[in-house]
């Protein structure tokens, strides 16, 4: 079986701090090559992986502004389709200019939708919706219009995640892009309200709203923003965390960081919706919330959770070894109904 593995090219893959598509995609890749199938992973030059590597594009175009992102988009999505007839599958992580390809290539297309970043974007996903297969990440992200093939969440790293039963630290943890979507307003309100130490970590996303919300309301050993954090750096913080707070605002998708924080055994206090329901388990590794005053007072019993529960709720549900069994299955059953 040969896979031709399309990675995204804001950042490298693996990225080297955010860049969540892309590690998703580094994650599958690496295991697929351990189970012993020849990939070729299309993505930046800097990329690392055990995997053939194709690269047109020399970095992330959010590394380098000197990347025009429109042309070696173009650039780097061609490659891999100009070179299609050499592979069996075609696995794309890019969203949906690739598909706009599928129709010129023989080769089969399997697309996992990381997210609808617009409705504006879904005829492109149904014009070809009988032509490629589509996986979703979560049942929550998934829209009626379209066919799929299998609902696979992500799975991460675990061996990078240190389990850890009693936190030295006395801080709430926010960790995510620093946007309205992703709460981090909220997640200040909540930390004040019961006189807890918050740590920020994350890209910021929305510099106004990082300025009109979080900005003001920093104070060193209360409310702290530390920035984008490294691997070592988020297993520390997120093992050593009381609560990872996800007081999010729109349908999430699927929330590593919520995965990530349970390997550490840190339970979540999380809003209520996308795929949440379908990560937490509410009063066994975290509490479903349905806004800050509910959040205020989860915060209050976390001390309930079982963080064992977590940890084993992580390796159970969301390895990278069960993520990529998943791919697989899905690449015999492709293969198998293929013209």
């Amino acid at each position: 079986m040969k896979i031709a593995m399309l990675s995204p090219i804001a950042w490298r893959t693996p990225p080297v701090n955010y860049g969540p598509w892309e590690l998703v995609t580094s994650l599958l890749t690496e295991e697929l090559v351990k189970n012993g199938i020849d990939v070729t992973l299309f993505a930046t030059a800097n990329s690392i992986t055990s995997a053939k590597l194709h690269a047109v594009c020399p970095r992330g175009y959010e590394e380098d502004k000197s990347i025009n992102p429109k042309v070696w988009e173009c650039l780097h999505i061609s490659e891999c389709f100009e070179n299609a007839d050499k592979f069996d599958l075609i696995h794309n992580h890019f969203d949906f200019l690739p598909l706009t390809y599928s129709k010129l290539v023989k080769t089969p297309v399997v697309t996992t939708i990381h997210g609808f970043s617009s409705p504006q974007i879904i005829p492109v996903y149904k014009k070809y919706n009988k032509h490629v297969y589509y996986v979703s990440i979560s049942h929550a992200d998934r829209i009626p219009e379209l066919d799929y093939i299998g609902t696979i969440y992500h799975g991460i790293d675990l061996s990078q995640y240190t389990f850890n039963p009693k936190p030295q630290g006395d801080y709430l943890l926010y960790y995510g892009r620093i946007h309205h979507d992703k709460g981090t307003r909220e997640a200040i309100e909540i930390a004040k309200a019961v006189n807890k130490r918050l740590i920020i970590a994350g890209i910021i996303q929305d510099a106004d709203y990082f300025n009109q919300y979080v900005k003001p309301q920093l104070k060193e050993g209360q409310i702290e923003y530390i920035g984008v954090i490294g691997p070592d750096k988020r297993n520390q913080l997120l093992g050593n965390a009381i609560v990872l707070l996800h007081p999010i605002n729109f349908k999430e998708p699927f929330g590593l960081s919520v995965v990530e924080s349970m390997a550490c055994g840190t339970p979540v206090v999380a809003f209520n919706k996308g795929s949440m329901p379908e990560l937490i388990s509410d009063g066994e590794n975290g509490y479903l919330v349905e806004g800050v005053e509910e959040a205020i007072e989860r915060v209050k019993q976390i001390d309930k959770i079982n963080r064992l529960s977590c940890r084993q709720t992580a390796e159970t549900r969301f390895s990278k070894e069960r993520m990529a069994a998943e791919y697989i299955e899905v690449y015999k059953k492709i293969l198998a109904i293929s013209p």
